[in-house]
């Protein structure tokens, strides 16, 4: 359970404050699918970015699971982060050098798992996105939504209770960003929040719950009765040919 009270964060650009988030008030119960639109600036990557732990808000409380993170070291919001949170971004930030089974594996060995857990992870992790052939690929003989799976792949080895992706198909042609989105939306049906910020309204209406930012502010939070890509047949669990299509 995802709880924001006050949350505002202001930032310090040359002789002028500027509030990119302002009494922010939201709460994302456990299964949800939300989508975060609005223009350049409006404060949709800050709020994920709070979210995530990555940044930290100049005031209000944000609560994950009962616990106020705003109260924790930068080593416990690490702790929290790691087993918590997958992270899915436009640009893949997968390490070059490294091949798909690396890239997958990173976030177990920095974790100290054991490496018989690590090894059965990363395989199912891998055949989940339809990757086995690939795991021995390094990201530059991989396509971009290859690429992308492998983000995936490794937001989801360590079985977070959240995916926050942020224009996770901003880099892909259309064919493989929906496909990247039917994964990302196969993973939130297995009980996974998924929070996806979007310039895409085609891609931000398939969302339950849907958020408008403007200035810092939320402006409009719609929900439909159910998400819009659940009237698509899907099956429960995500399979290796659905992801290589």
């Amino acid at each position: 359970m995802i709880e924001l009270e006050g949350v505002e964060r202001c930032f310090q650009l040359g002789g002028e404050q500027v509030h990119a988030l302002q009494s922010i008030d939201l709460g994302f119960e456990a299964g949800a699918y939300v989508s975060i639109m609005g223009s350049s600036g409006s404060g949709k990557s800050t709020l994920l970015n709070i979210i995530g732990l990555l940044d930290r808000p100049n005031a209000g409380a944000y609560r994950l699971d009962g616990i106020d993170t705003t109260e924790l070291s930068d080593d416990q919001q690490a702790d929290v982060r790691r087993n918590k949170i997958g992270f899915v971004f436009q640009s893949f930030h997968l390490v070059p050098r490294l091949t798909a089974e690396q890239n997958v594996l990173l976030p177990l060995m920095l974790a100290g798992m054991d490496p018989a857990e690590r090894r059965e992870r990363v395989e199912r992790a891998l055949d989940v996105m339809g990757l086995r052939d690939r795991a021995g690929h390094r990201p530059d003989q991989l396509s971009g939504g290859q690429r992308q799976r492998v983000a995936i792949a490794r937001a989801v080895v360590m079985e977070p209770e959240i995916i926050l992706a942020d224009e996770p198909t901003g880099n892909l042609d259309r064919a493989a960003g929906a496909n990247v989105i039917e994964t990302l939306e196969g993973l939130n049906r297995q009980g996974i929040i998924l929070i996806l910020v979007t310039h895409d309204p085609d891609i931000g209406s398939r969302a339950g719950r849907r958020l408008h930012l403007v200035d810092g502010k939320v402006v409009s939070d719609t929900r439909a009765p159910r998400p819009l890509a659940a009237a698509v047949n899907h099956p429960e669990k995500i399979s290796a040919p659905a992801a290589q299509r």
